[in-house]
């Protein structure tokens, strides 16, 4: 659900013009299925990449495998969708899993962790244009955003992520049938909070019932670069 911005509070922080501290995560999502036979390498990776600090590790269940026998218990299709999003951007014609997608913007074969960690690299280098903190005030996340250097044209979509930290699956059929594999970050709904222009200061107040793992992304409408991310403690 769409929310209305209130007025923006100024918030009295420093932050560096360049390159990232650990409260600013680059962002990777992997698209990935419980029905495919090359993924589970790029799952356990997405393991590894969950317990680092500077890493905001998403995984993003797709359920155009669910035909060969196994219903991914986890696959959303707004997921797909937003695979689909990422690549008529990208201007690919085809999607795959897995695959990585890092900050909205580099697209990695998702068990290639050579190049995962290079695009990483990367992404830590590049400044971020806006300031972003978010905190908890009852059920509502309270997210505050500043821009701080020349932002990018057009829309900017302010989007509350929930996740569940850990999940484990028994798979009795398709091509993995018989494993029992555990999943990191399950993404379970992506929301578009608020719609900002970059503009000017804006504070926006998203439900999000505390207990909930969640995460609070900015990023250039629709399928662009991610330009800012916080974790929501």
């Amino acid at each position: 659900m769409r929310l209305l911005a209130t007025a923006a509070l100024v918030l009295g922080l420093a932050l560096p013009a360049y390159g990232q501290s650990a409260a600013e995560p680059v962002v990777v999502e992997l698209f990935t299925s419980q029905g495919c036979s090359s993924c589970p390498p790029a799952d356990a990776l997405l393991h590894e990449l969950a317990a680092r600090e500077d890493v905001l590790a998403l995984a993003l269940h797709v359920d155009y495998w669910d035909y060969i026998g196994w219903k991914d218990r986890f696959a959303i299709p707004s997921h797909t969708k937003r695979q689909k999003g990422y690549a008529r951007r990208g201007g690919r014609r085809m999607i795959y899993t897995p695959q990585m997608i890092i900050m909205g913007q580099d697209e990695v074969v998702g068990a290639d962790a050579m190049k995962v960690e290079d695009a990483i690299t990367r992404q830590r280098k590049q400044p971020r244009p806006v300031s972003l903190t978010v905190a908890r005030r009852g059920g509502d996340v309270l997210v505050r955003l500043k821009p701080k250097a020349q932002m990018p044209k057009g829309r900017l979509l302010v989007q509350l992520v929930r996740y569940t930290p850990e999940r484990t699956v028994s798979i009795k059929r398709g091509e993995l049938a018989g494993r029992t594999l555990s999943y990191a970050n399950v993404v379970e709904d992506w929301q578009t909070a608020a719609e900002w222009d970059g503009a000017g200061d804006l504070e926006v107040s998203v439900p999000s019932p505390a207990g909930k793992t969640a995460a609070v992304l900015v990023q250039t409408a629709p399928f662009g670069p991610i330009i800012a991310a916080a974790r929501v403690d």
